[in-house]
């Protein structure tokens, strides 16, 4: 039996279980369960593991941007060829094809200050053979990151009523 989907969706959920923590919430061995990561690893589904961060409380990681993207495909590589090129700064934290016909690329990236990613946008992104246009949108505040609220849901959004 196939157990790679129940498997990834508990590792989305808390990538920290032990092998054997999955095998008990599963009903299957820590054998199989060990098996089938490495093959999805192998396999390049799981693609590695990480902690998810509220960026508000690190100030070293203070400013984020969305960057929309207008590019100019190329004849053999469509945006393939441009879209690995982006992806080689180190401030690009994910970039994405988009379907939107405004803009083809979406990245996110992540700077030390606001000036910090205008410079990246001015003089690396911006002037790259290829790219037409960019619009940045500065990340002001997250509620949610890959399915985690980032606030304390016994947060009361009501007004408190004082005498």
């Amino acid at each position: 039996m196939d157990h790679k989907q129940d498997i990834l969706r508990v590792l989305r959920e808390d990538a920290r279980l032990s092998n054997e923590d999955i095998a008990e919430r599963l009903g299957i061995t820590a054998k199989t369960v060990a098996a089938t990561i490495r093959k999805l690893e192998k396999d390049g589904v799981i693609v590695g593991f990480r902690a998810l961060f509220d960026d508000s409380k690190l100030p070293e990681n203070a400013v984020k941007a969305i960057i929309e993207v207008k590019v100019k495909p190329e004849r053999n590589g469509g945006f393939d060829r441009i879209a690995r090129r982006i992806s080689k700064f180190s401030k690009v934290e994910s970039l994405s094809l988009m379907s939107s016909g405004m803009f083809d690329l979406m990245l996110e990236i992540k700077g030390e200050t606001l000036n910090d990613v205008a410079e990246f946008v001015s003089s690396k992104l911006a002037p790259m053979e290829g790219v037409i246009s960019t619009s940045t949108h500065f990340i002001l505040k997250k509620y949610k990151v890959s399915g985690k609220l980032l606030q304390n849901e016994e947060d009361n959004e009501r007004l408190k009523v004082t005498p």
